[in-house]
């Protein structure tokens, strides 16, 4: 997953010659770039969360002529990317479908090349997901990049983007302004956002596990004033600073993560919500049309 490019070197050589000890010990992968994410924090608690046709209610007007268009960052080795397009275009497990990849088209980046290299050597779907390594708080080569894939389908800002469990890795590598920049960065870019913030135990949790490996601490993390409620922190810097709405909470996965959606306030005269999401009430109320 994501944060600092001056460290990023050493961590691609440790995958490629050490990869056990990873395995071994979570607390080698200071930008959560862990080997095998998925193997403990599994795709299918998110997807239980999320409304098969969110994008699809959200984008009634997409079509083969003009596919959604998504960003995911921090994509690991793209087990969560994938399941996210099967779950989103309804596809079972082993079912490819040529006419699908023309509705979505997902731009999945991370920090690791060598979880990107795995992401693309076994991604079922490689006319639809496009893998590729970037540390995203470059902003020079972000620029370039997310520019020319855009620029494929005649866009200048995603529709939507995933931002699953990354907001801590670029918080404690580089600090609150680089989290408060982070967070502008994607509101600028997406029409919409869903993101998973780590609470407050999981930055602990990260710095004790550096500890107990006898590696150098979080360069900001005893610094940080942004902390405690993690998701509600998260939740006024998009909003109060960036421009964007909280739309919807979908709940929380098992491991006590919220999963957010976000709207740029601008999107509302292209990409009009869903009204029942609009209405005041209890957050249970506004999920209901979700499962309907």
């Amino acid at each position: 997953m994501a944060a600092s490019t001056k460290q990023a070197t050493g961590g691609v050589e440790e995958a490629a010659a050490e990869e056990e000890p990873r395995i071994l010990e979570p607390g080698a992968a200071p930008f959560g770039n862990f080997p095998h994410y998925s193997r403990f924090h599994p795709p299918e608690q998110r997807l239980r969360l999320l409304p098969p046709e969110l994008l699809r209610r959200l984008f009634p007007q997409s079509s083969e002529t003009r596919p959604i268009v998504g960003l995911d960052v921090g994509c690991n080795s793209g087990d969560l990317s994938v399941a996210l397009y099967k779950h989103f275009l309804s596809l079972r497990d082993g079912e490819t479908c040529s006419d699908a990849s023309r509705e979505l088209h997902l731009l999945c980046c991370d920090i690791d090349p060598v979880l990107v290299e795995r992401a693309e050597k076994e991604c079922p779907f490689p006319d639809a997901l496009t893998f590729i390594t970037l540390d995203f708080m470059n902003q020079r080569t972000r620029n370039v990049l997310l520019s020319s894939f855009l620029s494929q389908f005649g866009r200048s800002v995603f529709d939507i983007g995933f931002c699953m469990s990354i907001t801590m890795w670029i918080h404690l590598n580089h600090g609150d302004h680089g989290l408060w920049e982070f967070l502008g960065h994607l509101s600028s870019l997406c029409h919409y956002l869903l993101v998973e913030p780590q609470p407050w135990k999981c930055y602990r949790a990260a710095a004790r596990r550096l500890r107990k490996l006898g590696l150098h601490d979080f360069d900001h993390f005893r610094s940080l004033a942004i902390r405690g409620d993690m998701a509600n922190q998260i939740v006024q810097i998009l909003t109060q600073d960036h421009g964007m709405e909280l739309v919807c909470c979908f709940g929380n996965t098992s491991w006590d993560r919220s999963l957010l959606l976000f709207r740029a306030k601008q999107t509302t005269e292209t990409h009009p919500i869903p009204e029942l999401l609009t209405e005041e009430g209890k957050e249970r109320n506004r999920l209901r049309f979700w499962r309907q």
